[in-house]
């Protein structure tokens, strides 16, 4: 069975400052995923529900603690390269917001380095929709806009 994919369920947040910016994080991977932005987020833990693993994962890769998780926004299953072996990532994506503009991130360089974090930086969508490096999940910048004209989060 060298040709079976392992499932691996992922959760992460569209994390959104005041002026509508998301937060990304770069990964400069080999290939098949390569250099790529994404929002916060990662593997859900045995008995661990979507939601919580967003909220853990996001204070993992930020140190932030106070974020309050908004509704489900997104799912998603696609193949990627995962420690070493292709998985089937299912994943949701939740909207939050955080009250400070450009918030900084600092105290989890550590964990940034061993999760293979290279930058983070707030994107404005404009900024999405121009750039010519990857973004996941594709889309992104239409699906926020979406989730704001629905009014959500508020």
């Amino acid at each position: 069975m060298a040709d079976s994919v392992v499932d691996r369920r992922a959760a992460r947040v569209v994390l959104l400052d005041p002026d509508n910016r998301v937060l990304l994080m770069r990964y400069d991977d080999g290939p098949p995923n390569g250099r790529h932005w994404s929002t916060p987020g990662g593997g859900v833990e045995e008995g661990e529900e979507y939601p919580a693993a967003a909220l853990r994962e996001l204070a993992e890769e930020t140190g932030w603690r106070d974020i309050a998780l908004g509704p489900e926004v997104m799912r998603r299953s696609f193949q990627m390269e995962y420690a070493g072996t292709i998985v089937n990532q299912r994943e949701r994506l939740y909207l939050a917001r955080t009250a400070q503009r450009g918030r900084e991130i600092s105290g989890v360089e550590a964990m940034h380095a061993a999760d293979g974090i290279a930058a983070w930086r707030w994107w404005s969508l404009p900024e999405i929709d121009e750039t010519d490096e990857h973004v996941w999940p594709p889309g992104l910048a239409d699906l926020i806009r979406s989730a704001l004209a629905a009014g959500r989060p508020d």
